[in-house]
């Protein structure tokens, strides 16, 4: 097995203007041979676990002076929004979880058991060597530079605001009362990020047109949990859109109209890029 692949890509702005960071921990789609020989789905099927052409959306943010990270690791092979311990022993031979969250029980450990609806993965549990490898390997890479980045972002602007970017399938607001939202933004109920940066994030995707719903049914994984500190000025609120707006669910590609879906979300991007810590000034824009 070679784990020779870079995780993710960073694009820097010309001039990062106020410690905005938009990240796409899940829209990764280099999908190793190895992996492929491993998994009893197809590739297809394994793809149903992506935030397929988030990246491309938010790619947008380096014009408007933030800086971009996003993965190229795939969501199935190590999820970046886990914690490194999160170990599902129903999936690693071996393993020995610290403790048994609903994330592990549900199959989407740090290593995933299953994709969308359910479907395993593989036949057999994986050796702990393998995610060892896979941990050490790939998830700590992105991690190391998610973590460079708002350090030097706090040290440049005395604090950082990561957007944390995700999608969420159709049928995931199912349950929800009529009309559903277009987006979920969420910061742990208040524990993320400050209520102003959370207003702020709520203006942007108002502003533009779409229906919004806070910290229901998703208010934020690890990712939040980890870099989340408004008492030392990091901010870092998830954002989740519905990816039926802009893509064929089942067929995993773009609608027709996505470039109109993406010209509408810049204009949430570019907002959201002006954003600035707390106790900060506020940048002024050029004539």
């Amino acid at each position: 097995m070679s784990l020779d692949q870079t995780t993710f890509d960073l694009s820097r702005p010309q001039d990062w203007l106020g410690g905005v960071i938009f990240a796409s921990p899940h829209s990764g789609r280099c999908y190793p041979k190895w992996f492929l020989a491993e998994s009893r789905l197809s590739p297809q099927q394994l793809r149903s676990s992506e935030d397929a052409f988030v990246d491309r959306l938010i790619e947008p943010a380096t014009a408007h002076g933030a800086v971009v990270l996003t993965a190229r690791v795939p969501r199935c092979v190590v999820d970046l929004n886990r914690a490194a311990d999160e170990i599902d022993p129903l999936v690693v031979a071996g393993a020995v979880p610290r403790v048994m969250s609903p994330r592990i029980m549900a199959g989407l450990g740090v290593i995933p058991r299953v994709v969308s609806q359910g479907r395993a993965i593989h036949d057999r549990p994986i050796a702990l060597e393998e995610a060892d490898m896979r941990i050490s390997r790939l998830w700590h890479p992105y991690h190391q530079a998610l973590a460079g980045l708002i350090e030097e972002a706090v040290e440049r602007f005395g604090g950082a605001i990561l957007i944390d970017v995700h999608s969420m399938p159709r049928d995931a607001l199912a349950h929800l009362p009529r009309p559903r939202p277009d987006f979920v933004i969420g910061d742990r109920n208040g524990v993320s990020a400050s209520p102003r940066i959370m207003a702020g994030v709520a203006a942007a995707v108002t502003a533009a047109g779409f229906r919004l719903r806070k910290n229901s049914p998703f208010a934020g994984a690890y990712v939040t949990a980890a870099y989340g500190k408004p008492t030392r000025n990091v901010h870092v609120v998830q954002l989740e859109m519905d990816r039926s707006l802009y893509m064929d669910e089942q067929r995993i590609e773009p609608r027709a109209d996505f470039d109109v879906f993406a010209e509408r979300f810049s204009g949430i991007v570019e907002s959201l890029s002006r954003l600035r810590p707390d106790d900060c000034e506020p940048a002024i824009a050029a004539e």
